[in-house]
């Protein structure tokens, strides 16, 4: 197989790649709390299809990982009074389940049977204290710009809102949920502020994303019609050759 060709293919597995990202990031456009995705590409420096000293390596395309946009999405009014929102970057609701700690942008909440603030999937919401748990009996919830939740006039808890210095200790995890997989420690997010009644929408361009699936269907295509090209001229190298001898 040509050098080229080989090159050519890097190119195509790391674009396959790519458009699943892209084609994530369009389906999840409505998501609440979601954060668009990007595909990471740098190089590798690997043998040549032929073992030739005199020439040097070649580069192919390689994938880096998968970088994230954070970035604040667009507040949406919902009136509902378990509704939260983030008005910060970088800050998560605090969350514990069956497998620790987890964190989220997806202040969609609800009460489960027994009282408990839980994610819409039932995973219990963190407070300061721990777990939060209502009474519905004793009328709305109201939540302070801090988190501060109070019924009836009282203070029954605060949501725990927290950043980490980089955001890059955490991984998604699937459900809207991210999971810190390092050693770093999750600190209180005193800058960002509560929105009652409110959502945090997609921060995924619609637009952006589709266009970058026009082009990286684009790119496919050309690199075949490369790839294809590569190959025909050396099977009429060959030929040629064979006719000459």
């Amino acid at each position: 197989m040509e050098n080229a060709t080989y090159i050519g293919l890097s190119r195509q597995m790391t674009l396959r790649r790519e458009l699943d990202v892209v084609a994530n990031n369009i389906a999840n456009a409505n998501t609440t709390g979601f954060k668009s995705e990007q595909l990471l590409v740098g190089t590798e420096i690997g043998a040549r299809a032929r073992n030739d000293n005199v020439r040097p390596s070649v580069s192919f395309v390689l994938d880096n990982g998968v970088g994230r946009d954070f970035g604040q999405g667009a507040l949406t009014q919902t009136g509902r009074p378990l509704d939260f929102a983030i008005d910060g970057e970088g800050a998560f609701f605090k969350l514990q389940d069956g497998a620790g700690e987890a964190y989220t942008r997806d202040g969609a909440f609800t009460l489960d049977p027994e009282g408990r603030l839980t994610t819409e999937g039932g995973v219990p919401v963190l407070g300061d204290g721990g777990e939060i748990i209502l009474n519905p009996a004793l009328g709305q919830v109201a939540v302070g710009g801090d988190g501060t939740i109070t019924q009836d006039g009282r203070p029954v808890g605060r949501l725990s809102v927290v950043r980490f210095d980089s955001l890059a200790a955490i991984e998604k995890s699937g459900d809207g949920l991210y999971r810190n997989r390092s050693n770093a420690v999750a600190i209180d997010a005193t800058d960002a502020r509560v929105k009652q009644g409110m959502l945090e929408s997609s921060n995924v361009n619609s637009i952006l994303e589709i266009t970058n699936l026009i082009e990286v269907n684009r790119a496919y295509e050309t690199i075949t019609r490369m790839m294809e090209q590569t190959t025909d001229l050396s099977k009429r190298a060959v030929d040629r050759l064979g006719r000459v001898n």
